[in-house]
């Protein structure tokens, strides 16, 4: 076939395979791209050194016109299909920008991977793979590596590094590839990678930084170039090692120069970024793994040669930004991308907040949907805080009867994500509060009316609060006696959590309770209740009546992690005390009644001072206008 003929539309390549489906539709010609290899002219400058291509081919510098034949005699398509470009209407019409997606997660192993690493090992000649290939790789290259090596018979071996997913571990497996773990990042398995290479004389095959796999990847460009011959005003490329973005630059620089490519990164994996900005290669101390398809400590010297001169710009985002368009491509789609596969979707919805652009037309490369599945807890966690749709604050308010109405009026009606809540002390409060929001002026609303009464914490933005703060709230006291626990579920659904308060009213004190809105069919809420040993009868009937209107109750007020970390801190617990300080801590020893001792070995860590040991007789009232409260707040706890 001809690089014409690819250009051109049908040629021999005119049926190919789309997603799941074939497609013999004439596609639109692209005049910019009706010129023959030879007439390319020299492209950029020819400076610059890249991997030797093991020992084929020549070892010359390949400049844009160069790489451009390269990708245009590229062999992908024995194990890739064209991905489709398509509209994602849902989010383009919330950015009010059109936003196309090169769905590359829709690929035989879910990521574009598979075009540079199989381009490679087809075009090396048989008595160099005899020896089977070697590869290094986060996973998606290493599942690329092993499609394409069982597609050509040879043997794979793949090195990957212990963050690596599961799901890629077992992926490889299947492709018939031997999976090895080993190292903290990519390039400990790198230089593993290359060691059993020089050992077996297998091939390695490089994740990025080889004119081959960078030509393979490059046939993407090719394909969006003919599939939207209209204005594209720019096309958003999640960076690794460089290798994807050094493809798809020098074909669409090439054809389409107005065409702005624009890199996206994480703030913590930023090193072609910081390579740019320094004028040459930075090695990073230190990388994140949450995108672990881009984690990457040190680019390609190839890549960054190129990418040097040919990326518009770079836009670095974090990750609940690329949570949140996780969420954009579920709703759009019902597709589910992997962290790395989503990046360029952010670096879009961040380019255009930054620039405050409207009605532009932009790609944006969906590269993988590699996901493990227990991750997408943290995901949809996090989503609705990069979304801006969320916002955590952490309030004081005085401990009386009426406080938490006055709370609620001035969240302004807004609904309640999350309420976290445990007494502490007789004088205030505090209050661990989710806040769902329409946006970032809101949420500042909503904060500055928070403040004019409260002493108020924006805690949105703060990465401890929502990695683990949120799940820590409460703690021990010496205030409560007589408490039990009980866990609760109900039917989920609007106005239940409304519903189920309404039948906890009761006239004992509400000391702790934790709700968070997570989306399922079923609502847990956890309620601590100072029940005193008289009454406790009574309340058990009262938990007898929640049975037939469809309430589950659990009691652990035994529950040993209540215990340790929620419960009475003055209850003693001869198995928690060092067996030499046991004779000071009888339950017998009147001191314990009346001190809480100066050193806590009873559940506990940490000095306090001598202190009565109170039984409570007053009931708690930050709840005890909380029926009515949120009865006249619409929405408020639904």
């Amino acid at each position: 076939m001809s690089a014409l003929g690819f250009l051109g539309g049908v040629g021999s390549y005119g049926q190919r395979k789309v997603g799941k489906k074939q497609t013999c539709e004439r596609r639109v010609d692209l005049p910019k791209c009706r010129v023959s290899v030879d007439s390319l002219g020299s492209g950029l400058q020819k400076s610059g050194n890249f991997e030797k291509n093991n020992g084929i081919g020549d070892d010359s510098p390949l400049n844009e016109s160069r790489y451009l034949e390269k990708v245009l005699t590229a062999r992908v398509y024995d194990v890739a299909i064209e991905s489709a470009l398509e509209d994602a209407p849902l989010l383009s019409g919330r950015v009010q920008n059109r936003i196309l997606l090169k769905r590359e997660d829709t690929q035989p192993v879910f990521s574009f991977k598979l075009r540079g690493a199989y381009n490679m090992m087809a075009k090396t000649p048989y008595n160099v793979l005899k020896n089977g290939v070697v590869a290094a790789s986060a996973g998606n290259h290493a599942q690329g590596v092993a499609l394409g090596a069982q597609t050509l018979g040879v043997p794979a071996t793949i090195v990957m590094p212990n963050v690596t997913p599961a799901i890629k571990v077992e992926a490889v497996k299947r492709r018939g590839g031997i999976a090895i773990l080993h190292g903290r990042n990519f390039d400990e398995a790198k230089a593993k990678a290359e060691e059993i290479s020089e050992e077996t004389g297998a091939l390695y095959v490089p994740p990025f930084d080889h004119p081959e796999v960078i030509a393979g990847q490059g046939t993407i460009g090719l394909e969006i170039l003919r599939q939207r011959s209209d204005h594209i005003d720019a096309i958003f490329i999640p960076i690794g090692g460089g290798g994807l973005i050094a493809g798809v630059a020098t074909v669409v620089k090439r054809l389409r120069p107005e065409i702005k490519i624009i890199g996206v990164e994480p703030f913590e994996a930023d090193a072609m970024k910081r390579s740019i900005d320094k004028g040459e290669r930075v090695k990073l101390n230190r990388v994140g793994t949450f995108a672990d398809g881009v984690a990457v400590i040190e680019v390609g010297e190839e890549t960054f040669r190129l990418c040097k001169d040919l990326i518009d710009e770079i836009v670095l985002v974090d990750r609940e930004e690329i949570c949140a368009s996780i969420k954009d491509m579920f709703e759009d789609t019902r597709s589910i991308l992997e962290p790395s596969g989503a990046l360029s979707v952010a670096g879009a919805k961040r380019y255009i907040e930054d620039n405050d652009v409207t009605d532009h037309t932009y790609v944006a490369i969906t590269s993988g949907a590699n996901m493990n599945f227990d991750r997408l807890r943290y995901v949809s966690e996090m989503a609705e805080i990069g979304e801006q749709r969320e916002a955590i604050f952490a309030v004081k308010i005085p401990e009386r009867a009426g406080s938490f109405k006055e709370l609620i009026q001035n969240l302004k009606n807004a609904n309640i994500t999350e309420f976290n809540y445990r007494f502490a002390c007789y004088d205030e409060a505090s209050v661990f509060v989710g806040v769902g929001v329409s946006g970032p002026k809101h949420a500042k609303d909503i904060l500055e009316s928070l403040q004019s009464h409260y002493q108020t914490l924006d805690l949105t933005h703060d990465d401890m609060t929502k990695l683990h703060m949120r799940h820590l709230v409460g703690g021990r006291t010496s205030e409560i006696v007589d408490e039990v626990l009980y866990r609760f579920e109900f039917p989920e659904r609007p106005g239940a959590l409304l519903d189920f308060l309404y039948k906890l009213k009761f006239d004992w004190s509400i000391t702790l309770f934790h709700y968070r809105n997570h989306g399922t069919d079923v609502g847990r809420v956890l309620v601590g209740v100072s029940v005193p040993e008289s009454e406790r009868s009574e309340f058990g009937e009262f938990l007898q009546s929640l049975n037939g209107l469809g309430y589950n109750w659990t009691d652990e007020t035994n529950n040993e992690a209540y215990k340790l970390f929620l419960g009475n801190q003055n209850v003693y617990n001869p198995e928690m005390v060092p067996r030499s300080l046991k004779y000071l801590r009888k339950p017998s020893d009147p001191r314990l009644s009346k001190v809480t001792m100066r050193k806590s070995f009873l559940l506990g860590t940490g000095t306090r001072r001598p202190k009565p040991h109170y039984i409570i007789t007053r009931r708690i009232s930050v709840f005890e206008n909380l029926l009515g409260v949120v009865s006249n707040v619409p929405g408020a706890l639904a």
